[in-house]
């Protein structure tokens, strides 16, 4: 199982934590940290699973910084 390292702009509140983990939950990814700025998501080694990170966490209304 890999873990990605996400950096997440826009958030600023509790509730831009609980928005991502919530869109994360409901994307099948129930193994996740989420602060503000970040998360740390454990996945399985896909890289289709990797853009659904990306996309659970644009769908909760936040931009991903990926150039890690």
């Amino acid at each position: 199982m890999n873990e990605y390292e996400i950096k997440i702009e826009g958030m600023s509140c509790n509730h831009c934590v609980i928005a991502v983990e919530s869109e994360l939950r409901e994307a099948g990814f129930e193994n996740s940290k989420v602060e503000i700025g970040s998360a740390k998501v454990k996945y399985d080694n896909s890289v289709e699973k990797k853009k659904l990170i990306i996309s659970a966490i644009e769908e909760a209304g936040y931009r991903v910084d990926d150039s890690n």
